[in-house]
């Protein structure tokens, strides 16, 4: 019985002398591993609107808000538990990011505790509904290539991106559908309206 006791005692005379295994943190900075996940942060640039990240949430942290030509992606890091599928599924794989340096989010109102990213918001020239966000069409019509002249909202996005076309003048609401609403940033439905009614009302 008297080891243990002694193996214990030289233990605890060794733990006194020591110094302290933990960090020093925060008088010290801490480096984290390199697949630490911290805050997810958008990087504009690269992020197209597409709200792809609030759909796979599972905390339910993002939110999408589409006000007036305004997309605005709201990212509350206060009930983010850091699973880090926002990045995994993020369509261009760099729109959101956790950072392995930004861990010590502490705040003294919540309402601080958020992160956004604005993006302009396409809408349908006939209906005023939300098509998606410009940029996330104009990735689309890079990605396709050559195929987005089959999509002429596509194509148009993409082209007054290069300044190539102007944004139409106002419809007139007692105007009819026409062929040249065709070519129209329009939703699905008023685009299946338009080939309708050109197709078989002619």
């Amino acid at each position: 019985m008297r080891t243990p006791k002694l193996r214990e005692l030289r233990e605890a005379l060794t733990s006194l002398v020591s110094p302290a295994y933990t960090s020093k943190f925060p008088f010290t900075p801490l480096k984290p591993a390199e697949a630490f996940r911290g805050q997810p942060e958008y990087h504009e640039e690269d992020c197209v609107g597409c709200g792809a990240c609030a759909e796979v949430c599972p905390a339910r942290t993002i939110d999408v808000i589409d006000e007036g030509n305004t997309r605005t992606l709201v990212h509350h890091f206060d009930n983010c538990i850091y699973c880090g599928q926002c990045q995994a599924y993020c369509t261009t794989k760099k729109g959101i990011i956790l950072s392995n340096t930004k861990f010590d989010l502490a705040v003294f109102s919540r309402a601080d505790a958020v992160t956004k990213v604005e993006k302009e918001l396409l809408r349908c020239e006939h209906c005023g509904d939300v098509i998606g966000a410009v940029d996330h069409l104009r990735w689309i019509a890079r990605k396709v290539g050559s195929l987005a002249v089959a999509n002429p909202t596509l194509l148009v996005a993409l082209h007054r991106g290069f300044g190539a076309t102007v944004d139409p003048s106002a419809r007139p609401e007692e105007k009819p559908v026409g062929r040249g609403d065709g070519y129209l940033v329009m939703c699905p439905a008023c685009r299946r309206e338009v080939y309708l009614t050109e197709d078989w009302l002619g």
